[in-house]
């Protein structure tokens, strides 16, 4: 009986340590930050696989969704409710682009990246609205400047 509790504990402990490791990254969504109006801040998160992104409705009149043409074959998309925090797991290696639905055209648009930016290319190619299409340059200049560094 005394090695099945141990036995369970350790289980239970070497469960906690995984679920510690992975992290939790906030991004909120805003009428006006630091990059101008109607936009997520950070607009480019990059995190490891199994890690999670909040996205919090900081300001009233935006969601979080993904963009169907800008994710890793395989992926996971989500769809947020307006005005409502959404917490997104990310299991699968990419880059997934995201929007807030209204302000799409106004360049409120984002990306993640998850572990390698396989399907950079594919995301890169896909087309936008407005403002998005240059927001989504401009992100992905910031993407191969950090993947630059890292070499």
């Amino acid at each position: 009986m005394r090695k099945v509790v141990m036995l369970g504990a350790l289980v239970a402990a070497l469960g906690m340590a995984s679920a510690a490791n992975a992290a939790e990254v906030e991004v909120k969504m805003l009428n006006k930050g630091t990059e101008g109006v109607m936009v997520f801040e950070p607009a480019l998160v990059k995190i490891n696989p199994g890690d999670t992104v909040k996205f919090v409705a900081t300001d009233k009149g935006h969601n979080a969704e993904i963009i169907e043409t800008m994710m890793p074959e395989g992926g996971k998309g989500f769809v947020g409710k307006m005005n409502e925090e959404i917490a997104v797991t990310f299991d699968k290696p990419g880059v997934y682009g995201y929007k807030c639905k209204p302000h799409y055209g106004m360049g409120m648009v984002g990306l993640v990246v998850v572990g390698d930016a396989a399907n950079a290319d594919q995301a890169k190619a896909a087309t936008h609205p407005g403002k998005a299409k240059q927001i989504f340059s401009n992100l992905f200049d910031k993407l191969a400047a950090i993947k630059a560094a890292a070499k």
